[in-house]
């Protein structure tokens, strides 16, 4: 098994500008703090597998920026030039929450083209899957706007090159960040050849998207899957609507590549979330995936680096995930389970994170 790993030191050097949290700062809101999507959670994993020695265990990538020409099949010109001539001039922000430095438009090129060659290396067998550390994040990235920390709609850019050179491949697209996927959601909400499925916690960010009911228009009527999740929902509720939902959409859509924008904010440990996932939910969500790419496409599987604002805890997730993805014997424990497992069961909650993803089930 060759699980590759692309990743480059330069996207890591993108800047988010005067934040402090999510607000700008100024007026009473004092300087300091940053955005919550900072350099250090990538950063602290990139240092984790060498320091564990899962790092040997990889192919260690790095790729070219994606050009225009990939990029204008999903962002209009105006927008990238926009974006350029801002970048250029020192840096701005051109949408909510996604402010950028000097060379921020060739930096969020950069995050593309990892996703791009990650998907490209899969889908032409010279791996077995791949992961793709991009940063800037893109789900929330919509064809004329940035959105939520996202600049460039890294993964769309991905499989409009694949498809690009075989315009027959359909893509399966699982997005398990605690936030809905909505610029995914946008791009591909008329097209039967992306199946996409947000997990997200309901009515996080955005507040205003992400509902069960919407399942797509045209001939994408159908092929979009939304699937919002109570705060608190856990481990086995994820798991729960995984196999529930997830799955059976998979297997009946059998498409040619599973790509997932794997976000760690579900851990329980992260400021923007509230689901309380661990790093174990997603070795196992990533086993069951795999699972699902062998019986259905061959194991082609991409996984590209979303959110997660834990510095500590982010590093165990994607450990957790690629000591999967690679079969590796090297393992990083979890330094937050036991904490984590002391709650005790509450047979309740259990049965009301049951109950609605049964409801949820249903309606879909």
């Amino acid at each position: 098994m060759t699980t590759a790993f692309y990743h480059d030191e330069r996207t890591l050097w993108h800047g988010g500008g005067n934040y402090s949290f999510t607000l700008p700062a100024g007026g009473l809101v004092q300087p300091g703090a940053g955005l919550p999507e900072s350099p250090e959670t990538k950063r602290r994993l990139v240092n984790l597998l060498h320091v564990t020695g899962l790092m040997r265990d990889l192919s260690l990538r790095g790729a070219a920026g994606a050009r225009d020409e990939a990029l204008l099949r999903v962002h209009p010109q105006s927008y990238l030039s926009t974006f350029k001539s801002l970048s250029d001039a020192g840096g701005g922000e051109l949408g909510p929450r996604a402010p950028f430095g000097r060379g921020g438009y060739e930096i969020a090129a950069l995050s593309a083209g990892l996703a791009t060659e990650a998907l490209r290396a899969v889908m032409a067998g010279a791996v077995t899957n791949a992961y793709a550390l991009s940063r800037p994040p893109g789900h929330h990235c919509l064809p004329e706007k940035p959105n939520g920390f996202c600049l460039l709609a890294n993964i769309p850019v991905a499989i409009r090159a694949a498809q690009a050179a075989n315009p027959d491949l359909r893509f399966a697209v699982i997005d398990w960040d605690v936030h809905h996927g909505n610029g995914t959601e946008a791009i591909f909400y008329d097209d039967p050849s992306v199946l996409a499925i947000s997990l997200h916690q309901d009515r996080n960010y955005p507040m205003d998207t992400g509902a069960a009911a919407d399942r797509g228009t045209g001939r994408g009527t159908g092929f979009n899957l939304n699937i919002p999740l109570p705060p608190g929902t856990g481990h086995k509720g994820y798991l729960a609507a995984f196999d529930r939902i997830v799955l059976p959409a998979l297997h009946a859509y059998k498409p040619d590549c599973i790509i997932v924008a794997c976000g760690y904010d579900a851990a329980a440990i992260d400021p923007l979330g509230r689901m309380l996932a661990t790093a174990d939910s997603f070795r196992h969500l990533t086993r069951r995936t795999m699972d699902a790419a062998r019986d259905l496409c061959h194991g082609r599987l991409m996984m590209t680096h979303e959110g997660g604002y834990s510095e500590t805890y982010v590093p165990f997730c994607g450990h957790a995930v690629l000591e999967e993805m690679s079969g590796s014997p090297v393992t990083a424990p979890d330094p937050f389970e036991p904490t984590l497992t002391l709650r005790q069961p509450d047979a309740r909650f259990d049965a009301f994170v049951d109950g609605w993803i049964d409801d949820l089930a249903a309606s879909l």
